[in-house]
C-alpha cells in the first residue's frame, strides 16, 4: 500500500521459506541488508548481515524454523538513528529521534538508544501524514529513515507507544489522542441523531 502510494521505501524482499537465498539478497541490493522477523517488536528479531555468506546463514536458520522473515536493504547514512513522527488526525503532533547506542544498528529505545526532539523537514512530514492516511490510520507513529533519496518508511504502527514521544517532545500526546477520540465520538453520534 505504501508503495503504490507512491511513498520512498527501502528495498524490502519478503520470503516465503525460499530456496533462493542468494537471489532475495540480490533483490534488496547485496549485503550489507537487514533481517526482520514479522513478528519481532522492539528490536528483537532484527539482525545485521554484513557479507552475503552472514545473510544466507541467518535466513536459513529462520527458514528452518519456519519464521516468516522480510530482507531489507540497508540504509547505512541513516547512522542506526530513525524518527518516529506521531500523527493524529492527520496532523503530526510530535516527531523525535531515536539514535542507537554506540556499537547497534537498532535504535530502538528498549535496546538503548536515545531519543532527541526533532524538527521534520517539509518532505518528511508530508511522508509521515501521507504514510498514516494511506493506512487509514487517524492515530499512527510513523517510523523513517533519513536517507540520500529522501524519507524512507520503514513502517506505520497502529498503536505506538507513548511514554518516548511524550519525553522527548515535552507534548502531551496522550492529550492529543483523547481530544482526537472525543471528537470523533461526538460526530459520530451527531450523525447516527441526524439519520
Amino acid at each position: 500500500m505504501l508503495a503504490a502510494a507512491d511513498l520512498g521505501l527501502p528495498r524490502t524482499a519478503f520470503t516465503n521459506y525460499s530456496k533462493e537465498e542468494k537471489q532475495i539478497v540480490q533483490k534488496v541490493g547485496g549485503a550489507p541488508l537487514i533481517i526482520k522477523l514479522l513478528e519481532g517488536t522492539q528490536g528483537l528479531g532484527v539482525v545485521l548481515a554484513e557479507t552475503m555468506k552472514a545473510a544466507k546463514s541467518v535466513i536459513e536458520a529462520f527458514h528452518g524454523l519456519k519464521a516468516r522473515i522480510i530482507v531489507q536493504e540497508f540504509i547505512k547514512e541513516a547512522k542506526a538513528a530513525d524518527i518516529r513522527a506521531f500523527i493524529v488526525d492527520g496532523e503530526v503532533v510530535g516527531a523525535m529521534k531515536r539514535q542507537g547506542k554506540e556499537g547497534e544498528f537498532r535504535s530502538n529505545l528498549h535496546r538503548g538508544g536515545t531519543s532527541e526532539l526533532i524538527k521534520l523537514s517539509r518532505a518528511e512530514k508530508a511522508a509521515a501524514i501521507k504514510a498514516a492516511s494511506t493506512m487509514g490510520l487517524g492515530i499512527a507513529g510513523v517510523d523513517m529513515l533519513q536517507s540520500e533519496r529522501g524519507p524512507l518508511i520503514l513502517e506505520v504502527n497502529s498503536s505506538p507507544g507513548l511514554e518516548g514521544i511524550e519525553a522527548a517532545t515535552g507534548k502531551d500526546i496522550a492529550g492529543k489522542i483523547i481530544s482526537y477520540v472525543e471528537n470523533n465520538y461526538m460526530k459520530t453520534r451527531g450523525s447516527k441523531k441526524n439519520a
